[in-house]
Formats: structure tokens, C-alpha cells, sequence
């Protein structure tokens, strides 16, 4: 079932509680990137990704890598929001023995398609995926999130470059351009330059949205699933911790939980 622009809203909105309750209950864990994230997650769980709650297995489903794995309390606010996962299970988040581990495992949690570590390997798994997919004469996609400081890692440009000469039409990448990686502002890490005329570069169509825009997100994603002439990449400008104000371009919430007072700041603004 396809939802409206004012249910996907509504949804995005729920996901941002979820991702800053669980995330204080653990007193640990990335709210910053998974705040970023979870307009794009949501706009293609609920529209075009090939999915079913019943069955999260389904073997002919789309594929959807977070390579970012560390954004892992975006992943199960929308399986949570999706039925796939229960209150119980967010509230475990990486507590000993819950299916919510600190990044996503394909092992431990229903409807997570990649187990994420060091990041950079996505892509490659992603492109994996989606070659055998071509051989199973299948028609699902398969859709890869990465961050843009994930660009740095040089595993990233070495699968663009096997994607175009295998003419992986059905690789969706999305791009989470938040500008802030673990330590600080990306460029003043080592800057990216222009990682749209990159992706280009390498053969790639590219398109770019304002990531919080859930008009324009839908848009793109819809343009993105029907584009068969080589494979996709979206590069969505977002911004971290998006949604609560004082996390909002705060490096220092990359990895760090939000205290008791906080979260209750934070729900009052999701409210």
C-alpha cells in the first residue's frame, strides 16, 4: 500500500521518537545520522520498496543495504512503524540478546538485508545483490544508503566503477549528505568535493533532492525505480540530527545518546 504525503510525514515523525527513545534508553548509540536518514527510509518503505510485513523474508523482495550500519536506530524505527518489529524490541536496542543490535545484522533482526560494520562495504554487497538478481531474471532493486563521508572510503568508487561496466540498472544508491562524519564536518576531515559529478563520472544517473522534502523525496525515488538504463544514485542534502534542534548540525551527536532532560526536550519538539 502506497501512502500519502501527509501519512509518510506522520510516519517520519514517529520514527524520530522512536529513534531518540531508544537511543536514551540504551544511553548510547547515532541519532544524529539515523535523524538524517529517516525521511528518505521512510519515503521508500512507503512507496515503491517490494516488501512484505508477513513475510520479511520473501525471497523475490527489493533489498534495501544500510551500509551506514552505525544508523541503525533509523533501520528499526521504520521496521518498528512498519509491524515488523515490536516496542519491546526497539526499547532492547543494544541490550544483550535483543534483535536490535548497535548496528544492523542481517543474523539478529527481521527485515534488515546487510550486516553493517566498517563502512564502505555496502555498495559492493549492494552491487552483489543486485548482479544476482539479473541472473535470477528478478525484478526487484536493490537500494543502497551510504553517508557522504562513507565516500571516502575507496571500496565506495571501486564498486561505482563494477556497477556502470555491469550495467547494474537495478542499483538505487541514496546518498545521505548530512556533512558531518564521526569527528567533525566532513570537509574539515577530508573533503569529498563533488560527490554528484562523481557518481556521474563513474556512469552513473544521478539526481538531487532536498532530503527532507518529502514531496521532492518521493518524486526522485519514484523516477528512480523506472530509470533502466544503468544504475542510480540519489544525493540527498540533509541535515544531521534533523528534526531536534539541538542536535541539528551537531557533530557531536554522531555518537552520542540524549540524557533524560533531553529526550524529553527532543519529544516535545517531535511532538
Amino acid at each position: 500500500m502506497r501512502l500519502s504525503l501527509d501519512e509518510l510525514c506522520e510516519m517520519a515523525r514517529r520514527c524520530r521518537s522512536d529513534i531518540v527513545r531508544m537511543t536514551n534508553a540504551a544511553g548510547s548509540g547515532h541519532p544524529g545520522g539515523s535523524l538524517s536518514a529517516i525521511d528518505l527510509m521512510v519515503a521508500l518503505y512507503g512507496t515503491n520498496l517490494r516488501f512484505r510485513v508477513d513475510d520479511p523474508n520473501w525471497e523475490d523482495r527489493d533489498r534495501f543495504i544500510l551500509s551506514k550500519g552505525h544508523a541503525s536506530p533509523a533501520m528499526y524505527a521504520v521496521l518498528h512503524q512498519m509491524g515488523v518489529l515490536d516496542e519491546t524490541d526497539i526499547m532492547g536496542f543494544r541490550k544483550s540478546g535483543s534483535v536490535c543490535q548497535g548496528h544492523v545484522d542481517m543474523s539478529w533482526t527481521d527485515g534488515v538485508d546487510f550486516s553493517g560494520g566498517s563502512l564502505g562495504m555496502g555498495m559492493s554487497f549492494g552491487l552483489g545483490c543486485a548482479i544476482a538478481a539479473k541472473m535470477d531474471n528478478s525484478r526487484r532493486n536493490v537500494w543502497v544508503m551510504i553517508g557522504d563521508g562513507e565516500t571516502q572510503e575507496g571500496q565506495v568508487w571501486e564498486a561505482a566503477m563494477a556497477a556502470a561496466y555491469h550495467n547494474a540498472s537495478n542499483l538505487k544508491v541514496i546518498v545521505d549528505k548530512n556533512r558531518i562524519q564521526n569527528d567533525d564536518f566532513v570537509e574539515v576531515q577530508m573533503g569529498i568535493g563533488d560527490i554528484a559529478s562523481k557518481f556521474s563520472s563513474f556512469g552513473w544517473e544521478v539526481k538531487e533532492v532536498d532530503g527532507h522534502d518529502m514531496a521532492s523525496v518521493v518524486d526522485v525515488i519514484d523516477w528512480a525505480v523506472t530509470y533502466r538504463k544503468g544504475p542510480v544514485t540519489i544525493v540527498a542534502h540533509t541535515t544531521k540530527g534533523k528534526g531536534v534542534s539541538f542536535m541539528e548540525d551537531n557533530p557531536a551527536f554522531h555518537g552520542k545518546a540524549p540524557t533524560d532532560q533531553e529526550l524529553e526536550l527532543a519529544l516535545g519538539e517531535l511532538a
